[in-house]
C-alpha cells in the first residue's frame, strides 16, 4: 500500500492486500442482476483499505483497513469489527474448504511498521529490537463469530494466527549482489497478497494457500525482480494455530512451505499487492504497485498463468547461481521484453474474482475535510483488452 497516500505526515509507502471468490467457490457465473453495483464502507479512520474478500452465498463483505477488518453485507450494513490490530493487515481471501477469512499480518520495525505505530501512538508501547518485534503471520479470522463493532483481536478470540517462518528467514537473511553486501534476500520485505488456488498446471489434488512477499523496489538491486509466492497445503494447519498475543510474537507454523514459487514481473514496489485466484480462467491476478526500473515495462496488473506448471531454472541478476520453480504470465495484454502485463488504475487495494469473468474491485479514496479513509467496491466484468481490461457493470 502507499503511506503517502494514507496521512500527509508520513513520507513512505505502505503494503497492501486481496481477495479471492466466496467460502464455496463459484463454478458457474454469479447473476449480475443480484450483485449491488458498488458497496460503500463509509469512512474508516486513517489508514486506507488494504483488501476484501467476498462470500456470495451469505452476501456478506469483508475489509481489511491495515489495522482492523470489517464485516459488512451487500447493502454496506456493518454487522461487526475486529480492531486492535498494531501491525499490517493486508490481503484477504476466503478459504473455500472452512469458510474462514485469511489474511497477510505483519509486525515489524522498517518504515512500514513505524509508519503504523506511529499513527496509533504506540511507538512507547512497542519495543524497538527488530527480531523481537518482527513476525509475519497469516492471521485467520472465525467470520461466524464476528457479530458487533470493536471486537478485540486478542481478547474476544475471532482470530488464530501462523507463523511463515521462510519469509522471517528471508528477511532477516543478507546476501551479495553487484558485489555488495545487501539486507533481505529476494527483496523480501515482509508479505502481503494471499488467495486459495489449485496447484499449478494440476486439476486436481486440492488447494494451496499462496503467500506472496512483499518486495523493497531497491533499484540498484538485479535480484528482486521476481514475485516471489510460497505454496502451503494447510489441511493440518489447525495444529499450528495459536491466539494473537502482539506483546509476545509465537512461532508456530510450518518449518517450510511445500513450494516457492518466482514469477519473473520486473521490478515492482513493494511487491504483489492483490493476488487473487479467479476461477472463471483458473489463473491467478496480482495487482502491484509500478516498478521504476527503465528496462522493465513495469506494468501494474499481471495475470499467472494456472494451467502451467512451474519449470526449473536459474533465476536471473543473481551474484551466485539460484535455481527456483518458475511461473509464467499469461501471453495477452500488452507485451515488452517478454513480459506480459496490463495497466490499471485500481486492483492493489482490493481485487476480488467472483466467477464468470465478474469482480469486485476496491477504490479507496480519502476526504480531504476529515482525512479519514474509505473503500468503495464496484461491479466490473473481465474484457483482458490491452488497454481497458476491466469494465463497470452497469
Amino acid at each position: 500500500m502507499n503511506f503517502k497516500r494514507l496521512l500527509p505526515l508520513l513520507v513512505v509507502p505502505l503494503l497492501l492486500t486481496a481477495c479471492p471468490s466466496g467460502a464455496r467457490r463459484a463454478k458457474d457465473a454469479p447473476d449480475p442482476s443480484s450483485l449491488p453495483r458498488e458497496i460503500r464502507s463509509g469512512e474508516q479512520g486513517p489508514f486506507h483499505v488494504q483488501g476484501i474478500a467476498v462470500d456470495l452465498e451469505r452476501r456478506y463483505i469483508y475489509f481489511s483497513f491495515t489495522t482492523k477488518l470489517l464485516k459488512m453485507d451487500f447493502a454496506g450494513n456493518l454487522i461487526g469489527s475486529v480492531d486492535g490490530l498494531t501491525g499490517h493487515l493486508g490481503c484477504l481471501t476466503m478459504n473455500p474448504a472452512d469458510g474462514r477469512v485469511y489474511g497477510s499480518l505483519e509486525y515489524k520495525d522498517d518504515a512500514i511498521g513505524k509508519g503504523i505505530r506511529k499513527v496509533l501512538d504506540a511507538g512507547a508501547e512497542t519495543p524497538e529490537a527488530g527480531a523481537d518485534r518482527t513476525g509475519f503471520y497469516v492471521a485467520i479470522f472465525d467470520v461466524d463469530r464476528i457479530t458487533r463493532p470493536d471486537m478485540d483481536a486478542e481478547k474476544d478470540r475471532v482470530m488464530t494466527t501462523v507463523h511463515i517462518k521462510e519469509a522471517v528467514d528471508d528477511y532477516f537473511a543478507t546476501v551479495e549482489n553487484g558485489g555488495r553486501t545487501v539486507r533481505h534476500r529476494f527483496g523480501c520485505s515482509g508479505i502481503d497478497g494471499v488467495t486459495f488456488a489449485p496447484r499449478f498446471g494440476a486439476q486436481e489434488g486440492g488447494d494451496y494457500l499462496y503467500v506472496a512477499y512483499g518486495i523493497y523496489g531497491d533499484t540498484l538491486r538485479t535480484d528482486n525482480d521476481y514475485q516471489v509466492l510460497l505454496a502451503y497445503d494447510t489441511k493440518d494447519w489447525r495444529r499450528f494455530e495459536r491466539p494473537l498475543a502482539q506483546g509476545s510474537l509465537h512461532k508456530s507454523g510450518p518449518e517450510a512451505p511445500d513450494h516457492k514459487y518466482f514469477v519473473r514481473t520486473g521490478n515492482t514496489t513493494w511487491g504483489i499487492q492483490n493476488l487473487a485466484y479467479d476461477p472463471a480462467s483458473g489463473n491467478c491476478y496480482a495487482a502491484v504497485y509500478k516498478g521504476r526500473k527503465s528496462q522493465f515495462p513495469n506494468w501494474s496488473l499481471f495475470v499467472i498463468d494456472g494451467g502451467k506448471p512451474a519449470r526449473r531454472e536459474l533465476l536471473e541478476g543473481f551474484d551466485r547461481p539460484v535455481e527456483g520453480e518458475v511461473l509464467s504470465l499469461v501471453s495477452a495484454g500488452k507485451s515488452d521484453g517478454g513480459i506480459c502485463g496490463w495497466d490499471f488504475k485500481w486492483g492493489a487495494t482490493g481485487l476480488c474474482p467472483l466467477g464468470g469473468g465478474y469482480f469486485y474491485i476496491s477504490q479507496n479514496a480519502r476526504s480531504k475535510q476529515t482525512e479519514q479513509q474509505s473503500s468503495t467496491v464496484r461491479l466490473y466484468r473481465w474484457t483482458g483488452d490491452a488497454d481497458a481490461p476491466f469494465r463497470p457493470v452497469e
